[in-house]
């Protein structure tokens, strides 16, 4: 379930009006989406570890029951996030009011974390050796695309794609960004602490620590509550890597991350903040209309 939360995590540094979207994968098209989401996901995490006749519908009826859950549980708690976040929109923002969102997030993040792991606990405890070969192997193949993406490219080239990438995403939320926003938005990637170095090394340590999970619950021949209760700490050091200079780093980034949100979202104008409102508050109504159904 690592998988899954790692894609929620991918965007863990999202613009302050699209953070709450991180809880729900980044997904688009929500109500559509979401629906979707138990036989998406099952294909996605088939591809990365595939899974076998007789766990085939105990995956799918955990990821139905994540879903379940994420609801009736989880749904009603981000509208209402939501809802404060667009009430801050409408005014300037401090660096320390976006990293109280983030904590509220990363709170949020452990409660589908904890719901996600316990739910599935039992399929991860049936995966063979063959399997977490095939998961090994799929990550190399990932990784050398990213390290193809990230890491060969001149870092002119890195950075201008990643600054396109960074527009294109405020605009959609904020509308058309002045040249003097979009030279903002550039400056913060050039001093930002994240580096594709970095970023490289912390994919492989988190790779590293599910597949050494992973062996010991197949080697020790794990039940399913034992199996969740090794795959928490992986999922604890996830975000907060063990090594103190990494803490550090991420700290900084964090903190970064804040400041750039405040300060961007600080210089857009009124109809921008409009804009900005509107989308949230039509996020608002989504999820409270799904949390809705049964």
């Amino acid at each position: 379930m690592f998988l899954l939360i790692s894609r929620i995590i991918r965007q863990a540094r999202l613009p302050l009006t699209l953070a709450a979207l991180m809880l729900l994968g980044g997904c688009s098209a929500i109500k559509i989406g979401y629906e979707q989401t138990p036989t998406l996901l099952y294909w996605w995490l088939d591809k990365h570890v595939d899974f076998n006749s007789a766990q085939t519908p105990a995956a799918r009826q955990a990821l139905d029951d994540v879903q379940r859950w994420h609801r009736k549980q989880a749904l009603p708690a981000y509208a209402d996030l939501l809802s404060r976040m667009a009430v801050a929109a409408q005014r300037d923002v401090s660096a320390a009011q976006v990293c109280g969102f983030f904590d509220e997030i990363e709170q949020h993040l452990d409660q589908l974390a904890t719901q996600s792991i316990a739910m599935t606990a039992p399929v991860v405890a049936t995966l063979d050796a063959a399997q977490r070969a095939h998961l090994e192997r799929y990550w190399t193949r990932k990784n050398e695309e990213w390290a193809e993406e990230w890491l060969e490219p001149p870092e002119a080239r890195r950075l201008k794609k990643r600054s396109e990438s960074a527009v294109e995403r405020y605009e959609d939320f904020y509308g058309r960004l002045s040249p003097m926003q979009s030279e903002q938005i550039r400056q913060h990637l050039r001093d930002s602490v994240w580096t594709p170095q970095w970023g490289q090394q912390e994919r492989h340590r988190r790779q590293k620590e599910v597949l050494d999970a992973l062996d010991r619950i197949r080697e020790q021949s794990l039940s399913a509550s034992q199996a969740q209760a090794m795959l928490w700490p992986v999922w604890q050091r996830w975000l907060r890597p063990p090594a103190a200079a990494d803490q550090a780093r991420m700290q900084a980034w964090r903190a970064q991350s804040c400041s750039n949100l405040a300060a961007l979202h600080n210089s857009t104008n009124a109809e921008q903040r409009h804009k900005a409102v509107q989308r949230l508050r039509a996020y608002e109504k989504d999820l409270r209309e799904l949390a809705g159904r049964s």
